[in-house]
């Protein structure tokens, strides 16, 4: 369970890193999954519905930049979804009632993980509140040298910026004097988690180092909180995607900024692939292309 001084640092800086969460015994099942979806991917040519590859990719190296929907892949994925330990955590922030609308697992392979620009999860699905969070569940030890998840504390009580280029979404900021000043790392032991706030400013240089960083992501949010962008058969939808507590179809609407993520980014699909074509970098060179 999370401290009052750590909530209420959640509360002010719209992040936090929390050590210890998961025991070396899960860690090590999450990885043995993950080397088996590794080895999946020698198959694989191009980027599909599971698999979101490396440019660099081949059968005798295969690299992957993204397991889409582990939850779907795998059983463990879920049970990790649904740690008793995590879910306490998440309601502490944004209630017991809790929903989820996302997850992947990133990968930063040995010196060539690819860079994610800085932006905030609210351009990509901004909701009728704002109590929504990503846990990042690390899988390595998670340092600035192979790519941790860094954050600009405070962000998620500003504006929400601009992820336009040339009239479409392109899923990273493109406002011409945004300079990610007052940027800091989230550093975690393997098995612990980094949680923020679904407007916060976010992003995560290339792994320069010779050691992997895996990042398993769900994205939670409050049950009363319903998307501005529908998705399919929303109620089912919904309803599947309650983790604890009960369904509401009275959404809690808030006086939050919202800029919809339309017209669609000309690349469509993972946020490396939306990021395509973006003309500003931050982290140093455009991010690998498919």
């Amino acid at each position: 369970m999370l401290s009052p001084d750590q909530i209420q640092f959640y509360r002010t800086q719209g992040y936090l890193g929390v050590e210890a969460v998961f025991s070396p015994a899960e860690v090590a099942e999450l990885r043995r999954v993950t080397d088996e979806f590794v080895e999946k991917s020698r198959a694989v040519t191009a980027s599909d519905g599971v698999f979101d590859l490396e440019p660099s990719h081949t059968p005798a190296q295969p690299r992957l930049r993204r397991l889409k929907s582990p939850t779907k892949q795998h059983v463990v994925y879920r049970q990790a979804l649904t740690h008793p330990k995590l879910l306490a955590i998440v309601s502490q922030l944004i209630g017991p009632n809790l929903t989820f609308n996302g997850d992947k697992l990133n990968f930063k392979l040995a010196d060539v993980g690819s860079p994610v620009e800085w932006h905030q999860d609210w351009a990509f699905y901004p909701h009728t509140n704002d109590d929504l969070l990503a846990v990042g569940i690390a899988m390595d030890d998670s340092t600035l040298e192979n790519g941790c998840l860094m954050v600009i504390p405070g962000s998620h009580l500003g504006p929400v910026l601009d992820h336009h280029q040339n009239g479409h979404f392109i899923g990273a900021v493109t406002e011409p004097d945004f300079r990610a000043a007052g940027a800091i790392p989230i550093q975690l032991k393997a098995g612990g988690v980094s949680i923020h706030h679904v407007r916060t400013l976010h992003g995560s240089a290339p792994n320069r180092s010779s050691r992997a960083r895996r990042l398993l992501l769900y994205q939670y949010v409050a049950a009363d909180a319903w998307p501005l962008v529908p998705f399919d058969k929303p109620w089912e939808t919904y309803v599947n995607s309650l983790l604890q507590g009960t369904t509401t179809n009275r959404p809690r609407v808030t006086n939050v900024p919202v800029q919809l993520p339309l017209p669609p980014a000309p690349h469509g699909g993972s946020i490396y692939e939306n990021q395509r074509g973006l003309k500003h970098t931050i982290f140093g060179g455009q991010p690998e292309k498919m």
